[in-house]
């Protein structure tokens, strides 16, 4: 049979289907038969093989080919996306007597998706499952997947029907409408059955939208929960027909983006997806956009984040009904008069920001159905009027088509949309009731059944393509390398300076060995002999002799040029000179560095040598890096900033391969508002590990600081690559996106940090026993919750009402639960709420970046989880502190102290604050009202220093002597045992004094008070020589406690010992 053309009045881009044979066919009489395919594309007949008897080994040789032509307005691309080819397999039945004419018999269909077509090929080959119809002698369900029937099939266009440029630019929208859930009570499944239909509409070029109908709902009742994976439908064969390979699946509910999603509704979702009753499509509907429509989506959803999907139900028409109503030429219904034919007319609104999102291709999410009101639904989308009112026909239409399958032998091309036409001009079959027709009160009684009955919808959106491109982790480490190159590796040099120091000893020890050789010719003796028992003076004598032997002889000069080239290695290897000396002062330092190394490292060498055994010992650091960064921000504390610069300093030098350790100097830095040191710490942590999350945030926050944004965002987003479940990361990037008012990418941010922190707050409470740390919601606050929420303002009259009902209906189970929840939640002690927001605060505050911190603390006072908390409060009064604003930490804690008055940080904060003001005794009640908690607060540390230091003041040894023992025992520091040690000569208790002052000096040898202290008690023990000597370094140190030099020079004019400084 010579192909079909079919296409639209311009040249089109032809389409050819060829079926090359089937396999497993079965006739109604055995295996052999005559048979032919019919092959259909959007309700046009394509084209009709030729009769084809079937073989022995039940395989059919079509080789049968139809063509048809897309064009721009027929068969266009966006038909071949959501509308399939049908193949029908009929069967030709032998003519029996008296018969006229040939009978057929539909054995099955086959559905034959063309979207490879939109994908950028010219041709593909398929293998097309034959779906048997009822009755078909296909139809056994015993057969296994080897002797199912198939087609095989290929596809070609002539030429690509998008090209390269179109294929970049273009998209492919696919939306999935699921299942409707919790639905009314009145929604019965005996009496008149109903169609379900969904709405909604789409961009279809710059300036148009097309509407997209789901229609042929079907109520089903509850008892089990939907199975998954399901296959999805296409929209056009009435639900008959599956898309191969596209599933709908489970996913998590705190993983979608429509509402119902937090773990307070999980209940009632997982109660209503398997007791209720539900509507189910599974219908998905494929939407090719061009660049055009591409382009006005992603600005549609800018301009209004918010789309509406409709529903409504019509009746389904019976065989009967559509005779009547086909015959009946009544008039067309006016449009008030179907605006009030909508019966259960509800709305969802579907939230598409997220589809900006970088990178983000689907959002999925349960959306709830509230009843239609022309104010709300203009206030959320900005439209004007309804979908479904605007388009009601063309809706009644495609939801009518679905009462009847496309694809059977006898439909005829445009029948079925005559019948239609006259089904939705007749009045009198639309309506569900005759109130229905004549008022529009029941309407909107029946939309507030969607109230009451918390009825919600699962829609899925994807798309193929993002609509704003993330950039590729890649891309993001190779600009943070661009800007800050990674630090060279340094050479490979097996143990080079060790070998020069190895090399030196050992020509120290041969010419030791000739040395000792020479000295014992010279004596005529035997190392053998024995001990040499002589007096000073001959030893005297016996060197000369053998100094001047060497001399006379040479060997000195010999033994020199042996040692030159070993101690030139230690110059280069060892001591790293290389380099010329620019004056005489520089040369002369290094050259008493250098002979105080070689004179050590010959000693050893000849300990080795003269010694029977000497133990190797390695110098054991009393001082680790930790405990430099404790002393550094005790020092920070007492704003002894030099000391505190000195300490980071010093833990840099311990490993300057550490970025840690470069990045607290530069939080230090910032501290000191020294900027540009701060940012030059940050970029050289990060050239020395580029996965830094800290150093990557701070150099984000430096990069803001100076106005460089893009440089800024490139940073944030790579410190959320490298550690993509970082709640800080993510929260600092959204902080930034809010300071760029670019609301949506600030929103993405903060839902990942929430999703991260609650990941995060699980696995602690499963890691401690606990329930997870959450703001607790009891008894049905919960369902009540979730019914008042985001509940149209206009329909606040009738929410109470129905919320009541709702409670009143709802399932033993469900109270039982919460009910249950209630007690556990009582019998639990209550955990401190933390926002993604507060863990931000704490960490920007620790790092002192205080204008981040600024804008979090904002955000967590009009965050939904967050508002003026006691944590809150705390934070506020610390960055106040920080700020210097006393009056306004004042007020700040004060409130902290009316939301929780047993929060020991609340009380210890209050204490910081008198103590800064010199208010000593308010400080002191608030330090000892901290340490009587069971929690301790989070500055403990201070808390006892400063509490220690009140009591020395007041004179109260004893209590001082504890307070100081407990951060010892906690984290011990020079001022710690300094203070013990203060403590103990106050109580005459010398000896416990000066070992804690010996603590101290091991921990700071360069503290004058330290050096002070010693000196009493060595006058008090009578110990001159190291009074002298602690006295000269208490001075050399420049001890400013005038206090303390008055008390020493009366002590040392009483004990009888002169000032050393007079000496």
């Amino acid at each position: 049979m010579d192909p079909c053309q079919i296409g639209g009045g311009h040249p089109g881009i032809p389409v050819q289907i060829t079926v090359v044979r089937g396999k497993n066919l079965k006739g109604t009489k055995g295996v052999h038969f005559f048979s032919f395919i019919k092959t259909e594309f959007n309700n046009t007949i394509v084209g009709d093989s030729a009769k084809v008897e079937s073989s022995a080994d039940l395989c059919v040789e079509y080789n049968f080919s139809c063509t048809f032509e897309s064009t721009e307005t027929n068969n266009t691309p966006d038909d071949m996306a959501h509308k399939p080819a049908i193949l029908s397999v009929l069967e030709v039945l032998p003519k029996e007597k008296k018969q006229k004419d040939e009978k057929t018999v539909v054995l099955g269909q086959a559905i034959l998706d063309l979207l490879p077509l939109l994908q950028g090929q010219f041709c593909f080959t398929a293998t097309v499952a034959i779906q048997p119809a009822p009755g078909s002698p296909l139809d056994t369900t015993s057969l296994d997947p080897s002797s199912r029937p198939f087609l095989e099939i290929s596809v070609a266009a002539s030429e690509a029907l998008v090209s390269e440029a179109q294929l970049v630019d273009s998209n492919l929208l696919k939306v999935a409408v699921e299942t409707l859930y919790s639905v009314p009570e009145a929604w019965s499944l005996t009496g008149p059955q109903f169609h379900y239909v969904v709405s909604m509409l789409v961009p279809s070029s710059a300036k148009k939208e097309q509407l997209v109908v789901f229609a042929g709902g079907l109520l089903k009742p509850g008892g089990e929960c939907e199975p998954v994976p399901r296959l999805k439908k296409w929209p056009t064969t009435s639900g008959s027909h599956h898309i191969s390979g596209c599933f709908i699946g489970e996913m998590d509910a705190e993983e979608e983006h429509g509402e119902l999603n937090t773990p307070k509704d999980k209940e009632f979702r997982r109660e209503a997806e398997v007791t209720k009753k539900r509507v189910y499509w599974d219908i998905e509907r494929r939407c090719f956009m061009e660049s055009s429509a591409v382009g006005r989506m992603r600005s549609s959803i800018v301009e209004c984040r918010y789309w509406v999907v409709e529903i409504m139900r019509i009746p389904i028409i019976t065989m009967a009904e559509t005779g009547k109503v086909s015959k009946d030429k009544g008039h067309p219904a006016t449009q008030a008069e179907e605006e009030a034919s909508i019966a259960w007319h509800g709305m969802a609104f579907v939230d598409m920001a997220p589809l900006l999102y970088p990178g983000v291709k689907r959002i999925r999410g349960a959306h709830r159905i509230f009843p239609f009101n022309e104010e709300d639904l203009y206030e959320k989308t900005k439209r004007p009027k309804s979908i479904l009112k605007e388009n009601y026909k063309q809706t009644i239409l495609i939801a009518r088509g679905s009462d009847s399958v496309p694809g059977t032998p006898g439909a005829k091309a445009g029948k079925g949309a005559k019948e239609e036409k006259k089904v939705a001009g007749n009045k009198a079959v639309v309506p569900e009731t005759g109130a229905e027709t004549t008022t529009s009160a029941p309407s909107k009684q029946e939309g507030q059944a969607y109230v009451g009955a918390c009825t919600y919808i699962m829609i899925d959106i994807t798309l193929d393509k993002p609509l704003v491109p993330k950039r590729p982790p890649e891309d993001l480490s190779k600009r943070v390398k661009e800007m800050i190159p990674p630090r060279p590796s340094l050479p490979r040099h097996t143990a080079s300076a060790e070998k020069a120091v190895n090399d030196y000893q050992k020509e120290i020890t041969r010419v030791a060995d000739q040395v000792i050789k020479e000295y014992l010719e010279l004596l005529g003796m035997s190392p053998f002999q024995g001990e040499m028992l002589l007096d000073q003076a001959a030893k005297e004598e016996q060197k000369m002799r053998l100094l001047e032997q060497l001399n006379y002889s040479g060997k000195y000069f010999t033994f020199k040029e042996q040692l030159k080239p070993s101690i030139v290695r230690i110059v280069r290897e060892k001591l790293l000179q290389t380099s010329a000396f620019a004056d005489q002062a520089q040369l002369q330092a290094f050259l008493s560095q250098l002979y105080i190394f070689l004179v050590d490292q010959m000693h050893i060498s000849l300990n080795k040598i003269l010694s029977v055994s000497v133990p190797e010992t390695e110098a054991y650091s009393f001082i680790q890096c930790t405990q430099l960064k404790h002393f550094a921000k005790e020092a920070e504390v007492n704003e002894d900033f030099e000391l505190a610069s000195k300490y980071y300093q010093e833990r840099i030098a311990l490993d300057r391969n550490n970025p840690s350790h470069w990045f607290d100097y530069g939080a230090f830095c910032l501290l000191i508002s020294n900027n540009s040191k701060a940012e030059e710490c940050f970029q050289h942590a990060l050239s020395i590990d580029q996965r830094h999350v800290e150093s990557l945030l701070l150099c984000g926050i430096m990069a803001e600081m100076r106005g460089s944004f893009e440089d800024a965002d490139t940073y944030f987003q790579n410190a959320t690559c490298v550690e993509s479940n970082n709640v800080i990361a993510w929260t600092i990037l959204g902080l930034f996106y809010e300071s760029q008012e670019n609301v949506i990418l600030a929103e993405m941010a903060y839902l990942e940090a929430n999703k991260h922190l609650r990941t995060k707050l699980i696995k602690e409470s499963i890691a401690e026993g606990e329930a997870p740390a959450s703001r607790p919601v009891t008894g049905s606050q919960g369902i009540k919750t979730l019914q008042a929420e985001k509940v149209p303002k206009s329909q606040g009259s009738v929410r109470s009402v129905d919320t009541s009902v709702l409670d009143g209906e709802r399932p033993d189970s469900v109270a039982s639960l919460t009910e249950e929840y209630d007690k556990e939640s009582q019998k639990r002690p209550s955990k401190p709420v933390t926002t993604v927001f507060m863990e931000t605060v704490q960490f920007l505050l620790e790092v002192n970046v205080l204008h981040f911190a600024q804008r979090a603390l904002a955000q967590e006072l009009v965050s939904p989880d967050g508002g003026p908390s006691s944590s809150y409060y705390v934070a506020l009064a610390r960055f106040q502190l920080q700020m210097r604003d006393f009056a306004k930490a004042e007020n700040s804690l004060k409130e902290a102290l009316h939301a929780s008055y047993e929060n020991p940080d609340v009380w210890a904060l209050t204490g910081h604050l008198h103590y800064l003001n010199n208010k000593f005794r308010k400080a002191r009640k608030s330090y000892e009202r901290t340490l009587d908690f069971v929690r301790d607060a989070c500055e403990m540390h201070t808390v006892c220093l400063r509490l220690g230091s009140i009591y020395l003041l007041e004179k109260e040894y004893e209590k001082a002597k504890y307070t100081y023992l407990m951060a010892c025992k906690k984290s011990p520091s020079c001022l710690c045992w300094l203070g013990v040690g203060v403590a103990c000569y106050r109580l005459g208790e010398l000896e416990e004094a000066e070992d804690a002052l010996s603590e101290a000096n091991i921990m700071n040898n360069r503290n004058p008070e330290v050096w002070g202290y010693l000196t009493l008690i060595c006058l008090q023990t009578s110990r001159k020589v190291e009074a002298d000597q602690s006295y000269k370094f208490a001075v050399k140190l420049n001890l400013q406690n005038e206090e303390l030099l008055a008390e020493i020079h009366e002590l040392q004019e009483r004990m009888g010992f002169a000032n050393p400084g007079f000496q």
